[in-house]
């Protein structure tokens, strides 16, 4: 087997955490040769761990892409708006590129970098996780098998997780769409990818409502200050209280803004970046609950629900076909299959997963590795390519449309004409 090698771009929680590990796991497969990320910290550890020499790590993806290094492939893991540029210049490097998810967030970026990766004869794959579970295959081979029928209309929500929400969301890298993306984008562009998976039809109208609700300086307690270690009045009522959840159940997720985990290195972090500030005083703007409405060309529906509120992070679904019933919780791997003729529930339980996503952390990359070596030269519309993933991110752009229009019913197919703009990179 040939072993390949990659550039990694972005060694933050996904790039560092998620996709280079494979590396680790399975050293015969995999060797990350380069990093650039500009944390010294986080650069300087990608490298220890991957026994990357200090001539091939740097501090800027340009950089990185000028030294002309010998890889087969870049891992691009950037923040979302850092996602477009390195990813064409990527690609005409001649590298294929394993992309994180969203692709960026503007729809003319995201058809630029597939129109790219075409002309260029590139490898360019979404890193829409879900599609590789054990969960998510297992529940769309049961439909392909025609077991429930023909899927009249899917249910599928998304428990975001009331701490999760607060730490990724109100405090983190994604609180705000105008440095990173909108929720329905960024978390939910999964959810639209998984719709689209399951459902195997174009779809034809989207609408949408949601809002920012709780997560606002409207409902900030009286007498709190900016920071919660500043001496919070209803620091023992509150459950977002910085300090209380990092220092305890939360020091878990401390350990994504800072690199010294004692406890006197997680209230300096706290007392200097944005985890430690009130969630009701942030300069957050993304919503906390929002639905999406979608009716596919065949006539069948399918409805979406993220919410912060929820005790529990998992997905939830239920798919109602002609001939039976599929539902599922993701954090159980538990399948249930009932059939109406017979009344008969089969029930599957899935092994637990070794790696983030239910698995889909790790099965992206092997399958991406796979298509690597056997590439021939002929560009095969895999599971999550460009060109498979564009279609969720434009039903998600024009879900986030209608939502800022009162919930207007928009036609997918004249979205999809406004958005298509001269191209980018020329």
């Amino acid at each position: 087997m040939r072993k390949i090698k990659a550039v990694l771009i972005g060694a933050g929680d996904r790039g560092a955490k998620a996709y280079a590990p494979y590396a680790i796991n399975y050293p015969h497969e995999l060797d990350i040769v380069a990093v650039a990320e500009l944390n010294k910290d986080k650069r300087k550890s990608i490298a220890d761990t991957h026994h990357i020499s200090e001539d091939k790590c740097f501090s800027s993806w340009e950089e990185l892409l000028e030294a002309n290094i010998e890889a087969d492939v870049a891992f691009i893991c950037t923040l979302d708006r850092q996602h477009f540029k390195p990813t064409i210049k990527a690609i005409e490097k001649g590298y294929h590129i394993l992309l994180e998810k969203p692709m960026s967030p503007d729809p003319a970026e995201c058809i630029e970098m597939e129109r790219k990766a075409r002309q260029h004869n590139r490898l360019l794959t979404i890193c829409h996780v879900l599609r590789y579970t054990n969960f998510w295959s297992t529940i769309k081979r049961v439909i392909d098998e025609g077991t429930i029928g023909d899927i009249a209309s899917i249910q599928l929500n998304e428990n975001v997780e009331i701490m999760h929400m607060s730490h990724s969301f109100v405090r983190g890298n994604w609180n705000n769409s105008n440095h990173s993306s909108p929720m329905i984008l960024q978390k939910s562009c999964h959810d639209m990818d998984i719709l689209m998976y399951l459902m195997d039809q174009p779809c034809k109208h989207i609408s949408s409502f949601g809002s920012l609700m709780h997560f606002h300086e409207g409902n900030k307690p009286h007498g709190a200050p900016e920071r919660c270690l500043d001496g919070c009045p209803v620091e023992n009522e509150c459950p977002f209280h910085a300090g209380n959840y990092y220092l305890g159940e939360g020091k878990g997720w401390a350990k994504k803004f800072t690199t010294d985990h004692t406890r006197e290195g997680i209230i300096r972090a706290l007392e200097t970046t944005p985890y430690g500030k009130c969630v009701y005083q942030s300069d957050n703007n993304v919503v906390d609950h929002q639905v999406v409405n979608l009716e596919f060309v065949n006539g069948a529906t399918a409805t979406f629900s993220m919410s912060a509120f929820t005790r529990e992070q998992t997905r939830i679904v239920q798919i109602m076909g002609t001939k039976g019933e599929i539902r599922g919780k993701m954090d159980e791997n538990k399948i249930s299959i009932y059939d109406f003729l017979s009344k008969h529930e089969t029930v599957i339980h899935l092994s637990k997963p070794v790696s983030g996503h239910g698995g889909g952390d790790e099965g992206i990359v092997r399958d991406f590795l796979r298509e690597v070596r056997s590439f021939d030269g002929e560009i095969n519309i895999s599971k999550t390519s460009a060109t498979k993933s564009l279609e969720s991110h434009l039903i998600a752009f024009a879900a986030e449309a209608s939502r800022l229009e009162n919930g207007k019913v928009i036609l997918l197919e004249h979205f999809l004409k406004e958005n298509r703009k001269p191209s980018l990179s020329q």
